[in-house]
């Protein structure tokens, strides 16, 4: 039987039991719309408790996933959302397993998003809807991991994008102040004594090496402020159609990770004096392994090194976004065939839903 890995304690009031909302899911090139289905979960209950499918189960029931199972698990740990985490839940789950997981977690309910999982033909959540535990929430609409890989893919396929088409404009999620709020909600202003930390970057399609980053930049400080460049600098620094993801989609994936206590939108690509003032940073973190291109003619670094503020730190994770590409290069055929089937049944429930296809 598994275990769970405890992330934190946070109870509701004493003496009286919180709501325990229990989802489950592979989480395969995790998402904003992962995190905001864990933020909507979260917010039916007063603790979130996720499995992660196993590598195993996945295969069984949809072939490979595109990530590694601690790649997964780091990620879904990460998510400020998420209270607990319960490793290597099956993709299916028989009567046994969730008794085993109502009883072990003390789950009230368990849920899922409002679009169908149907594996040989059978409810994936018929055992928990027929216990009468089973609750629904509405999917983000505009972003799927098919629809991200199938961003991927036009970049290991060159003849099918525009040199100067940047892939983060195909989203078709709508950012509203609104989301934002909610990825925000909780947000503080440092307080005067604490020690504020500022590290930026792309944050392109993130993942666990940018975790880890930001896990070890935290250390240096109280408070982490995380800077997320625009579409166009990113393009620029990066080159061919990039970023995959757009600004907004970078920033709320940033927002949804437990290390960041802020986010600095559009950030500057040069860090300024002013910045280093109004911030009220103490100690600029930048990435040993950082690369920049040749058109970045200035240091954009020299204020804070000049200022002694500059700390230079080691990802302890190897884990890059080419990594991610070069899984779909290899394994290209595969991918594709997963990506045209799933694709096709996103685009049948958006005309059972809408009544029409979706946009191109």
């Amino acid at each position: 039987r598994p275990t769970s890995d405890k992330l934190t304690a946070e109870k509701g009031n004493e003496g009286k039991k919180g709501v325990r909302i229990f989802m489950d899911g592979a989480f395969d090139m995790m998402h904003y719309g992962h995190m905001n289905a864990f933020r909507l979960g979260r917010s039916l209950g007063t603790e979130l408790i996720v499995g992660v499918n196993s590598d195993k189960s996945i295969i069984e029931c949809k072939g490979p996933p595109l990530m590694k199972y601690d790649e997964r698990l780091t990620m879904v740990k990460a998510c400020k959302f998420v209270h607990e985490v319960v490793p290597d839940c099956p993709y299916v789950m028989n009567k046994e397993y969730l008794d085993y997981v109502i009883e072990k977690y003390d789950i009230d309910y368990v849920i899922h998003g409002d679009d169908p999982c149907i594996v040989n033909g059978k409810d994936v959540y018929e055992t928990a809807k027929l216990a009468g535990k089973f609750r629904s929430i509405p999917r983000t609409e505009g972003v799927s991991t098919t629809d991200i890989v199938g961003r991927m893919l036009l970049m290991t396929k060159e003849h099918h994008y525009r040199e100067d088409e940047i892939l983060g404009h195909t989203s078709r999620f709508l950012t509203t102040s609104h989301m934002l709020r909610l990825f925000g909600a909780g947000t503080k202003a440092p307080l005067p004594s604490m020690k504020v930390v500022y590290l930026d970057g792309a944050f392109d399609m993130f993942h666990c090496g940018h975790v880890a980053l930001l896990e070890e930049a935290r250390k240096y400080g109280d408070y982490l402020i995380v800077g997320v460049h625009s579409d166009s600098v990113v393009n620029r620094e990066q080159g061919q159609n990039l970023p995959l993801m757009n600004l907004h989609e970078r920033v709320l994936s940033v927002m949804g990770c437990r290390f960041v206590d802020d986010v600095l939108i559009d950030a500057p690509y040069e860090i300024t004096p002013e910045m280093i003032d109004r911030l009220n940073i103490s100690t600029v973190v930048q990435s040993a392994d950082a690369t920049s291109s040749a058109s970045s003619i200035k240091d954009r670094f020299s204020v804070p090194r000049k200022a002694g503020i500059l700390k230079t730190i080691k990802n302890p994770s190897n884990f890059k976004f080419s990594n991610i590409i070069e899984r779909i290069s290899e394994n290209q055929s595969t991918f594709q065939a997963k990506f045209d089937r799933k694709s096709k049944a996103e685009k049948e429930y958006h005309i059972a839903k809408y009544g029409m296809p979706l946009a191109q």
